[in-house]
Formats: structure tokens, C-alpha cells, sequence
């Protein structure tokens, strides 16, 4: 294991960040925009700023528009592969163990971008298929103004007090929701991990569909707990005028709190309709100048020629010092993916009735 702040020092595990303009909401999965002058993009919630600030530039300089369809990692890899003989998307974006999933069902395409050059080896595809475009970590996140004693432990969220006040993602179709199943298993192995859920699952109010809901949830006080990733919730909180808090939990009293690396990775979609435009979208995206704007929204950028810095990067730093960085296997988890959600649903949710795809904050 190594400390947060040791591994943010080193430019070889910097990632990358960008892309895309106005956000389409889910629907828009079933009718994309295919025009010759247009490029889609498939895109895991949290970096809407990002492609807020930059797409326009790529807008004009290309004279191409980028339409955008936002859903949780899970959900925009699922339907990429169902579209897969007649693509619908140009781009994808998405979490690992997601992007790893595309690429072995045969949804991306290779296409060794020139800027791929100054990403890490360990934070791309060697055939091209995918590279890391924002790097990020793991988090889980409280509502400060409700929880004045932030939870340290996984058993802490055991407590009373949190009973009906905690929800997490759905493992089968988000990214942050099956890092808590990676989480928790790295730290107290398979059956150990699940007994926990399974115990945790007392206080769950209900798991969403994604991810980027429960920020909302969490600062309007319907829920005080849930998991997310460290650049979605410090962009939410200052970007998006949120109220929460990231926070990352022990395996027990004494250790050391704990994350792992959950970057955001771009790829290409095979047989796109605008192969073209795709590309020079992933190019822009991972310039040197976009990289540069991924502090801005708290993330670490992919290139190892883009530093981590001002005021925003400084605050990425101070909110991950001193947590430990867990190795993930991602070969093994790829394995072990199926298995892991089937037991979620088996022994985790059960016959509760509970709702697992809750798809936005009620009204």
C-alpha cells in the first residue's frame, strides 16, 4: 500500500481529464443525434464542468457539435453493447472494471491516439483500446452540516444513527457502486465483505442507478452517507454549490483510511458512424491544454506532462493525505465481476424489496 500523497507527487500515475459540451439525459440513448456534423459522446457522470468549460472550444475549432448522453458507468457500457452492431455513440467514457468490459466484448476500437504518448503505460490498453482521461480515486461522502462526527470505519456505519441515512450506487451499473464491493473486498476479503453488506444493508435507504444522484441526496439531507469518487464530490461541493463532504473509512479502528484508483478512461466506439470526429474528440481531449483544466474540477491529470496544481489541485491534495492506496487487480476483478453482482443480488438485497435503480433525487 502506498500513501495518497506519495503516489499524487508522481507524475508516472497522474491520469487524464475532458470532453463534451451540454448534458443529454438518459433517454437520449434511443434517439443520438447521427448527423455528419455531430460526434456522441457516452459519458459516466462527474465531469460535466469539464466538458462544460472545454467542449465549446472543440465545438468551434472542428465545427462539429458533441452531444452528450450522462449515465452511470455500468449503464453507458451496457449500452454501447447492445448497440454494438449499430453504434449509436462515437466515444465512450466510463470507470474501470466498465471500460475493461468494453474492450473484451469487442465495443471499442483501437486507435492509438498521438497524445496517448504522455500517459503511463499502466494507465492505457497496450492495443490502443482505451487510456486513462481523468485520473480519481474512490471516496465515500457525508453531509456535514448532519454528520458532525464523520464516520472513520466501515463498522461505523453500522450505527443507529445512520439507519435509513445511508444508500449506495447499484454494483451492476455504476462504477463507484461495484468499488464497494472492490473496496471492501480488498480489505476483508470476499465473505467477510458481503456479510458486512449484508449487515450494512439494515441502514440502506436504497441504491441508485448511478452515482451522480447521491451528491444531490446527500445535500438536501434525504440521505447522510453514500459512496462516490473524490473529483465528483469536491467539484459538486464547490462547483455545484453542494453540501457534502468526502471522507474515506478504515477496515477497523487504527488503520489507516483507504482508496484505490478508479480513473475515468476514454475509448473509441468500433464502427461508430463518425469515426472522424471520434477521434479528433479524444485527441482534443487529451491535449495538453484540457489536461490542464482537469484540476479545475478536482481531478489528476492522465499526462505525465501535466502537473497537479493551483488552488483546487491543492485542495484534491489536502483531502486524500494520509490515505492508503489498496493495489487492485483488474484482470481479477474482471473475473470475479459476474460472480460478485449475482451475490450482491443474492445475499445483499434478497427478498427485501429494497429499490436498486433509483435514476434521480425525488422531488
Amino acid at each position: 500500500m502506498t500513501h495518497l500523497t506519495q503516489i499524487l507527487s508522481r507524475a508516472g500515475l497522474r491520469r487524464v481529464a475532458g470532453t463534451v459540451v451540454a448534458a443529454a439525459v438518459l433517454q437520449c440513448f434511443s434517439g443520438a443525434a447521427q448527423a455528419a456534423d455531430a460526434v456522441v459522446l457516452y459519458t459516466a457522470d462527474g465531469l460535466e464542468n469539464l466538458y462544460k468549460d472545454v467542449l465549446p472550444e472543440f465545438e468551434k475549432k472542428e465545427g462539429v457539435k458533441v452531444s452528450i448522453v450522462t449515465a452511470g458507468s455500468g449503464e453507458v457500457v451496457n449500452r454501447a453493447t447492445i448497440e454494438k452492431d449499430s453504434p449509436k455513440a462515437d466515444v465512450i467514457v466510463t470507470l474501470p472494471p466498465f471500460i475493461q468490459q468494453a474492450a473484451l466484448s469487442g465495443v471499442l476500437q483501437n486507435y492509438a491516439s498521438i497524445e496517448y504518448k504522455n500517459v503511463p503505460a499502466i494507465a492505457k490498453a497496450a492495443d490502443g483500446s482505451w487510456a486513462t482521461f481523468v485520473n480519481n480515486y474512490f471516496s465515500f461522502a457525508i453531509n456535514p452540516d448532519v454528520v458532525k462526527t464523520q464516520p472513520k470505519t466501515f463498522a461505523d456505519l453500522l450505527d443507529t444513527q445512520y439507519a435509513g441515512k445511508v444508500a449506495y450506487s447499484n454494483p451492476a451499473t455504476a462504477g463507484d457502486g461495484m468499488a464497494v464491493v472492490i473496496l471492501t473486498t480488498s480489505l476483508m476479503g470476499e465473505d467477510a465483505a458481503f456479510a458486512y453488506l449484508k449487515n450494512l444493508e439494515k441502514g440502506v435507504k436504497f441504491h441508485t442507478k448511478g452515482t451522480g444522484y447521491l451528491d444531490v441526496l446527500l445535500s438536501r439531507n434525504e440521505i447522510s452517507v453514500a459512496n462516490g469518487d473524490v473529483q465528483m464530490d469536491l467539484d459538486d461541493a464547490e462547483n455545484g454549490g453542494l453540501t457534502l463532504k468526502p471522507v474515506f473509512l478504515s477496515a477497523k479502528a487504527g488503520d489507516a483510511p483507504a482508496t484505490f484508483q478508479l480513473p475515468y478512461a476514454i475509448g473509441l466506439i468500433k464502427n461508430s458512424p463518425n469515426q472522424a470526429e471520434g477521434k479528433k474528440l479524444i485527441d482534443f481531449l487529451m491535449s495538453k491544454e484540457v489536461q490542464a483544466k482537469v484540476p479545475d474540477v478536482f481531478g489528476l491529470p492522465g499526462r505525465t506532462d501535466v502537473a497537479l496544481s493551483g488552488k483546487n489541485g491543492n485542495a484534491l491534495k489536502a483531502a486524500v493525505a494520509g490515505v492508503k492506496v489498496v493495489p487492485v487487480d483488474w484482470t481479477e476483478v474482471m473475473a470475479k465481476k459476474a460472480g460478485w453482482t449475482q451475490r450482491w443480488k443474492n445475499e445483499v438485497i434478497a427478498d427485501s424489496g429494497k429499490q436498486v435503480d433509483v435514476v434521480k433525487p425525488a422531488q
